[in-house]
């Protein structure tokens, strides 16, 4: 979860996905109907950061000013030990 504060919010949702989610708590699969649309919700969230993410990579490059200490750092190990 996000947070312990929370906001009651009315959505209207297809009879299909309320039935879903009455069949996940009913299950036991869920404490509670809000428990499933937050869960959805922040794995929205996360995709879209995830699409961002990839975006700015895609943009500017993954190459960082840490990138010569790696390599020098790589360097300082045997290799096969």
């Amino acid at each position: 979860m996000l947070t312990d504060m929370s906001t009651q919010i009315a959505v209207r949702l297809a009879d299909e996905l309320v039935a879903f989610l009455d069949r996940v708590v009913t299950e036991g699969r869920a404490p509670s109907r809000a428990a499933v649309v937050s869960a959805a919700l922040e794995r929205e969230m996360r995709r879209q950061a995830g699409e961002t993410d990839a975006a700015t990579l895609g943009r500017v490059g993954a190459a960082d000013d840490l990138d010569p200490l790696v390599a020098w750092s790589a360097g300082q190990f045997e290799t096969g030990q």
